[in-house]
């Protein structure tokens, strides 16, 4: 009896010790852990989350998917466009996105190479790894089917490597997918492939850097790096290989039991950055962290999702910013819309939640495991290039269809200090847009544009059917103020100029738009009223003076006369001046259904609308 007793003391002891070492483990894993602290939420219910947005934020479209018009887009009119990677080099922004016919994981796939040498203005696509035919009788090894007259679907989680002599490899992974649900990020495909990009322009041929099991019996029809004749290519090769932070980035696709990946369990989408101490900050989908004292060799625990940030199934993206500080760009809601940007001064504790892209287009056309928002979100890896600007440079696919980029300004901030004074032909070259936030399509452009008089101007066009252009400038928060603006619409009989006035959320006050009808209206309620005709090819000077605690502002048009009105919803203060050429939307919404398999194409989705042209002289602001 007396044993027993021991036994089972030693056994409650052991326990004991063990629950101990448990939460001794937990809690520090919390306390070197990153964790969002800020008390702002996005509200769903918006696509821009009611987030103030960062200031300075320029979202460029730099494809924009079109069947119809495949001059337009990539070439070949594919519409499925996603996963889009970065990285600075010789000068160079560079960018690949992978790319299917019409949906994921439907063959064939390849990837697109652009590149830009100001991130505002990029080359069409050009194809950087083609189309891959799966040998006839591929099997995968749990998996029903053989392939038979199939293609190769791309799917990478890893871009670009510079290596330490300076040379520029793009990667790719060649995946199959034997069906429309089948995963070509199994570890059962072909294999991953790399290539180098020169300085000259041109690119290297296309090589094997490392073939799955699957594939590797197999005839191929690039070979293997080791084959290459340039000494220099195979040690950059091996030297991308030698590093563990970025072998995790090849979890997925590699062998489940690849030597090469540190930690084999499938953590998706991984990426890094460091700590002033040497520690290394890991991030993976759904906010998975963790951190490594060993450069990736080993974690210090189990990756856990981070404390208080929210996340759904896309990716996060985290770096170090030109001001010693950190960021991390992500969907902040059970949704990938909107896109945000939050900042840490230490690398573990986030406290604030800004918008970077608080729109969601329509999304035109129908395909496999399409999803809608801004989403994938992807910078510029450590080593792998600082743009000289110090922004903060982002990728991601619109809607899994069209490929956008993002400059936010460092250091991040949401406010302005001084009152809106932007007469833009006075203003210096490239400084026009510096405090505006901007929404660029390519169908659709917001831009500064010298005119014939030599003149600058920002010009909003717009002849997408489905979409508008956008600009807005964040002002110091104001309960009584006036603002001008002067605006020269192009036509008078088609287009739409929508200016709004703004809380912190985003959420407007006062309306006042250039209709379709030549007629300049404000809105008081759900009804619009007209103020006066517009003319093309005029100047039309619009003063408007307000004040919230009385809800009332006037409105004048040129040297006419004051109209009295009525703010349409309350608002506590105006923070933000918006002009957009379109309605705002409200759906997609929370209870969009995704995915929906009979979704097709949406009507008319090569349409070109007659472009509309609305040029802003000016915008001065003062607080009364």
């Amino acid at each position: 009896m007396i044993a027993f007793k021991n036994i089972k003391t030693n056994i409650v002891t052991a326990t004991a010790i063990l629950l101990s070492c448990v939460a001794v483990n937990s809690a520090q894993a919390q306390q070197d852990t990153i964790r969002y602290t800020g008390k702002t939420l996005s509200n769903v219910d918006y696509h821009h989350g009611q987030l103030s947005p960062a200031v300075g934020v320029h979202a460029t479209q730099i494809m924009r998917a079109s069947r119809e018009h495949p001059e337009k887009a990539d070439g070949f009119g594919w519409t499925y466009n996603h996963q889009s990677m970065m990285a600075y080099w010789n000068n160079t922004f560079y960018l690949h996105y992978l790319s299917d016919p019409s949906g994921e994981h439907i063959p064939p796939g390849q990837t697109f190479l652009m590149t830009s040498k100001d991130g505002e203005i990029w080359t069409k696509p050009i194809v950087l790894f083609p189309i891959y035919r799966v040998p006839d009788g591929f099997k995968k090894e749990g998996v029903e089917g053989v392939a038979k007259n199939l293609d190769a679907v791309m799917h990478q989680r890893m871009g670009f490597y510079v290596s330490s002599d300076k040379r520029l490899l793009a990667t790719g992974y060649y995946g199959v997918a034997l069906d429309k649900k089948d995963d070509p990020n199994d570890g059962k495909g072909i294999g991953r492939v790399v290539r180098e990009i020169y300085k000259d322009g041109t690119y290297g041929p296309i090589y094997f850097i490392r073939y799955n099991k699957t594939g590797n019996p197999l005839p191929t029809t690039f070979p293997f790096y080791t084959k290459s004749k340039d000494k220099k290519f195979i040690k950059a090769c091996d030297e991308l290989m030698s590093k563990p932070l970025l072998m995790q980035q090849w979890v997925e696709e590699a062998d489940r039991d690849d030597e090469l990946i540190p930690l084999k369990k499938q953590y998706k989408a991984f990426n890094y950055y460091h700590l002033p101490n040497g520690n290394v900050v890991g991030l993976w989908k759904f906010a998975l962290t963790s951190l490594s004292k060993d450069e990736g060799k080993t974690w210090e625990y189990t990756p856990l999702r981070a404390p208080g940030f929210v996340n759904s199934n896309a990716k996060i993206w985290g770096q170090r910013t030109s001001d010693n500080r950190y960021a991390t760009v992500y969907n902040p809601s059970e949704y990938r819309w909107p896109l945000a940007i939050s900042t840490s001064d230490d690398g573990l504790n986030y406290k604030d939640l800004l918008l970077v892209h608080g729109e969601v287009s329509p999304m035109r056309y129908g395909g496999n495991y399409k999803s809608a928002g801004p989403q994938y979100v992807r910078g510029i890896n450590e080593g792998d290039g600082t743009p000289p600007d110090g922004k903060l440079w982002v990728s991601y696919s619109v809607n899994k269809e069209d490929i956008w980029v993002a400059s936010v300004p460092v250091p991040v901030t949401s406010e302005v200090k001084e009152n809106a004074n932007d007469v833009f032909n006075d203003l210096p070259n490239g400084e026009e847009l510096k405090l505006w936030n901007t929404y660029d399509l390519s169908w659709a452009s917001t831009k500064i544009e010298k005119k014939a008089d030599g003149k600058k101007w920002l010009t909003l066009r717009d002849q997408d059917f489905f979409d508008y252009s956008r600009a807005e400038r964040v002002i110091p928060f104001a309960q009584k103020m006036e603002a001008t603006f002067t605006v020269k619409p192009e036509q008078n009989n088609h287009g739409l100029l929508q200016v709004e006035f703004q809380n912190k959320q985003g959420l407007p006050a006062i309306r006042i738009v250039f209709d379709s009808d030549g007629e300049i209206k404000v809105k008081h309620g759900a009804r619009h009223g007209g103020i006066g005709k517009y003319e093309a090819g005029k100047e039309y000077k619009i003063t408007v003076k307000l004040d919230v605690t009385s809800r009332s502002y006037t409105v004048k048009v040129n040297d006419g006369k004051e109209t009295n009105k009525i703010f349409y919803a309350p608002v506590d203060g105006i923070s933000r001046i918006m002009f957009r050429t379109g309605d705002q939307r409200y759906t997609p919404n929370a209870d969009t259904e995704p995915d929906t398999p009979d979704f097709t194409d949406l009507p008319n989705t090569g349409k070109l609308i007659p472009e509309a042209v609305f040029n802003i002289q000016s915008l001065v602001t003062k607080k009364l």
